[in-house]
């Protein structure tokens, strides 16, 4: 039976978080990017690759000096598609590489991952899509093997500093919070430290919305959104950083969580009554709006009155 040691948090050294983009890609940890097929994740993660590639500044962040970056698809040609979008987007085609897997595919617990970022120092590498990549004895709806698959990459992550990103599929679970959408286990968004979530909006099918949806490390950031798909093609836009995930899985249409949240509010303080925050947010819970968006929806109601009732909150909207 092994021994049992013992550590002092007293004994454990602070260590501060380092950003490839704060706060939604650390170093030395995982990240996820999903989305439905055709949203422009690919699109995304292949415009990180290039900035990072080129010393690019991401939205909020200062120029850096440009560094290599491993780029490993399982379902795009290289030379065909990659290539070209990379082209597109300003990189530095010597600084993106990619682990040759033509006759031995690469599977996240493989050794060549760890070896590939230590000997090029790669600060950053992107695996699209994350099923390509789990190992084909591996069940994604497993939750200890998933865990296992996971463990081992994030440890690569941390040895190495480097930012891991994965790029991963929604399930077709249409309606369910943001949370269960991930293809596959649960645990793949319990390891990362971040998850990002790309899609477009119903009524403006050009913009494509990035909502953090996930931060461990850090308040998650506002949501971002860049055009693309039209003769303009890609760039950064404004205006959609109140964008939650539940409103962009439902297409951020005219009836969003938001309003929805919004009218629930309203319904339910009705007459000037006043309800207890806790009893609104099972309310909405129960119509799969989460606390964040009600939090968002309970911004837009100006003369809303908050008051300290015991340990809760109690909810108003004086006549």
């Amino acid at each position: 039976m092994p021994e049992t040691i013992i550590r002092k948090m007293s004994e454990v050294e602070l260590q501060e978080v380092r950003w490839l983009w704060k706060p939604y890609i650390p170093f030395g940890k995982l990240t996820i990017i999903q989305g439905d097929p055709g949203e422009g994740k690919t699109t995304f993660a292949l415009r990180l690759a290039a900035a990072c590639s080129s010393g690019v500044a991401l939205p909020g962040m200062e120029t850096t000096e440009p560094f290599n970056v491993i780029y490993q698809t399982a379902e795009d040609g290289l030379g065909d598609t990659i290539k070209p979008r990379l082209i597109e987007a300003g990189a530095d085609e010597n600084m993106v590489l990619n682990i040759i897997e033509d006759t031995d595919p690469l599977s996240l617990s493989d050794e060549r991952i760890e070896k590939a970022i230590t000997e090029t120092g790669a600060r950053l590498m992107i695996l699209d899509p994350i099923q390509g990549y789990i190992g084909e004895d591996v069940d994604i709806n497993r939750a200890n093997e998933i865990r296992t698959v996971l463990k081992k990459v994030a440890a690569v992550a941390d040895r190495t500093g480097c930012a891991i990103v994965l790029v991963g599929h929604l399930n077709k679970a249409k309606g369910a919070s943001s949370q269960y959408r991930g293809l596959g286990s649960i645990d793949f968004r319990a390891a990362a430290r971040s998850v990002l979530l790309v899609g477009r909006l119903r009524k403006e099918p050009n913009v494509r919305i990035i909502v953090h949806d996930k931060s461990s490390l850090a308040p998650e950031g506002k949501s971002m959104a860049f055009n693309l798909g039209n003769e303009d093609g890609f760039y950064w836009l404004d205006g959609y950083s109140e964008i939650s995930a539940e409103e962009l899985l439902c297409g951020y249409s005219t009836e969003t969580k938001t309003a929805v949240a919004e009218k629930l509010i309203r319904d339910m303080l009705d007459d000037g009554k006043e309800v207890m925050a806790d009893e609104i947010f099972r309310m909405a819970e129960s119509k799969n709006i989460s606390r964040r968006t009600v939090n968002e929806a309970k911004k837009k109601i100006a003369n809303i009155k908050t008051r300290k009732v015991g340990k809760g909150w109690a909810w108003s909207i004086p006549e």
